[in-house]
């Protein structure tokens, strides 16, 4: 099954007998801002509208847990998380489809957390809101009480040894800007670089202008000339496990399964004693 959906195609979906769950997870990545500017706020954005039906969903709340030791965004609490889902209404046995402003990041983290917590049939929006060209709603629905039950899985997940151990023997790819996996600047954590070993990946270079995935062939043809061939396992890590979502999910449009390392570089560089790689060579 695809892991991403064209607005054209939701549309029919909707539109059909068995119709999706959407999930709305607007956000954006907090960082300094300038004096007087406010914080971006998702909820009200999806209250200025939203597709028709949707549930906006909280990442900070409800697809992480505080920020600590594990990083800015560790796994949330399975029981705050399997709420969340049953609230709007997401059942095992219900497709879901999952979207945001257009990043694409928000929505990947979601995703990654279904699919890990063992959702068989979940889909993001490629392109986001701005690809919907049909009515948004203002007001929140409230849907019946899903049945969903996240189990842990046992795969696809890394921590700090495991994406160190990855860089060795498989492929670690780094989602970040280059300019963080190099080093030259760090707006967010204790130190700039990366895990020795990894590989520069930046997730902005999986779509194209108008934010929508490029096309699998060529994503494809990327993570192969990085490295991704031959069956090696792959991960992938970025600042606080949300971008580097984002390029698990481009590599399971290309065809390629990756784990991610959720801590990512919040929490390797939280602790002096892991070693850090500076410049473009990945050693």
């Amino acid at each position: 099954m695809n892991a991403i959906i064209s607005a054209s195609e939701l549309a029919s979906e909707l539109a059909g007998p068995r119709p999706p769950v959407l999930l709305d997870v607007r956000w954006q990545l907090s960082v300094a801002k300038a004096a007087g500017e406010p914080p971006f706020d998702g909820r009200a954005e999806y209250e200025a509208g939203h597709l028709p039906g949707a549930v906006y969903v909280d990442l900070d709340s409800e697809l992480a847990s505080a920020p600590g030791e594990r990083g800015r965004h560790p796994l949330p609490d399975l029981g705050v998380f399997g709420a969340a889902m049953r609230r709007a209404g997401v059942s095992a046995g219900t497709p879901v489809i999952v979207y945001d402003g257009g990043q694409g990041w928000a929505a990947a983290r979601a995703w990654w957390l279904l699919r890990w917590t063992g959702h068989p049939d979940v889909r993001v929006l490629d392109g986001g809101l701005p690809s919907w060209e049909g009515p948004l709603e203002t007001s929140a629905p409230a849907p019946a009480e899903g049945d969903f039950e996240p189990v842990a899985g046992g795969a696809g997940l890394l921590d700090a040894d495991g994406a160190a151990a990855l860089a060795r023997a498989g492929v670690l790819f780094d989602a970040r800007a280059g300019e963080r996996y190099r080093g030259e600047v760090e707006p967010i954590d204790r130190v700039g670089g990366h895990i020795p070993g990894a590989v520069s990946a930046p997730t902005n270079e999986n779509v194209g202008a108008d934010g929508r995935f490029l096309p699998a062939e060529e994503l494809a043809e990327r993570f192969k000339a990085l490295g991704a061939a031959d069956g090696s396992p792959v991960g992938v890590y970025c600042g606080s496990g949300v971008s580097g979502a984002h390029e698990v999910l481009a590599l399971a449009v290309a065809g390629i399964d990756a784990a991610l390392y959720v801590g990512s570089w919040s929490e390797w560089s939280s602790d002096p004693s892991r070693p850090v790689a500076v410049g473009a060579d990945p050693q």
